[in-house]
């Protein structure tokens, strides 16, 4: 089967939206869930949510002060942070719309559908009151048309970058969500560190994690356990190592797959050696920090390799 690189490119980038989206409103569900759970002033402030989302500048051109209206306001409703959850919907839009004849009927219906509801109720939703229910719909939505996608598509090159862009994004939000709770959320100098579990136990949650951590680990989340899991785990579909696996796999029967082999080989390599256990903090982050200059190397090879190829 042959493609045009540009509708592979838009197949891609339609993957990382509705997976960015979904991961965006299931983390902030989460985290929001903790601040209300955890006591009074141990809970860590709402800029974390910014850091995850490697999203400080940005933030700081609009928003003056990290508190949970304007942060919330910034990955629900802000329509220019490329993070958020109303721009990930709407640029997801904007690319099954150009790609129609090669997905299922359903797929424009379902994404428009989703569009429109995040258009009427996003801002809306940024107070407690309506925002629990909005991010559920987000999720829900969000993976009824995944779903809908992986179960009627055949398996060939449409399929196969769809897949690649719903793992490269989901490895991303993983590593983010590993580093920001190694740095910030566990540094040395906190005063709080019985509620620790509370805060490992909520970015499993935000990975959709929990319940395959307790069947497999244990109830009592560790931080070391946790990391292990999150990255390592080959069994896990959010894990950063199922994640490279599977996009190894799908690369395999496209031409020109050697570079961004290499790259996945590399990385799978690096994350078998890594040890959780017996590293320090400071070297989790730098190994984080590294798995992620990887993805975003791969990102890169997979746009020279297969989309830049009928551009002049």
């Amino acid at each position: 089967m042959t493609m045009l690189s540009r509708v592979a490119e838009r197949l891609f980038w339609m993957a990382r939206y509705l997976e960015r989206a979904e991961d965006t409103a299931r983390l902030t569900y989460a985290y929001t869930h903790l601040v209300m759970d955890i006591p009074s002033g141990a809970e860590p402030g709402w800029d974390v949510l910014v850091r995850i989302m490697d999203a400080e500048t940005s933030y700081a051109d609009k928003y003056r002060v990290y508190n949970e209206q304007n942060v919330l306001q910034f990955l629900i409703a802000d329509e220019n942070n490329v993070g958020g959850i109303y721009h990930a919907i709407r640029a997801a839009r904007e690319n099954v719309r150009t790609t129609r004849d090669v997905l299922p009927e359903e797929a424009w219906e379902y994404v428009n559908e989703l569009y429109l509801y995040a258009q009427e109720y996003a801002e809306n939703s940024i107070g407690r009151r309506n925002r629990y229910q909005f991010l559920e719909t987000i999720i829900t939505r969000c993976q009824m048309i995944s779903g809908m996608l992986l179960s009627t598509l055949s398996r060939d090159h449409a399929y196969r970058f769809i897949k690649l862009g719903g793992l490269i994004e989901r490895a991303d939000m993983t590593t983010r969500v590993v580093d920001v709770g190694a740095a910030a959320l566990l540094g040395e100098d906190r005063h709080h560190s019985a509620v620790d579990p509370l805060i490992w136990a909520c970015l499993l949650k935000s990975l959709s994690a929990m319940g395959a951590y307790r069947r497999q680990i244990g109830p009592q989340v560790e931080a070391n356990s946790m990391v292990d899991f999150v990255l390592r785990d080959d069994k896990l579909p959010r894990s950063v190592q199922y994640c490279l696996n599977g996009m190894r796999k799908e690369i395999l029967p496209l031409a020109n797959h050697k570079p961004v082999l290499k790259l996945l080989d590399m990385a799978r390599r690096k994350q078998s050696r890594f040890d959780p256990n017996t590293a320090s903090r400071e070297e989790l982050h730098v190994f984080v920090d590294d798995i992620q200059a990887g993805l975003f190397n791969i990102n890169s090879t997979i746009d020279s390799t297969w989309f830049q190829l009928d551009q002049t």
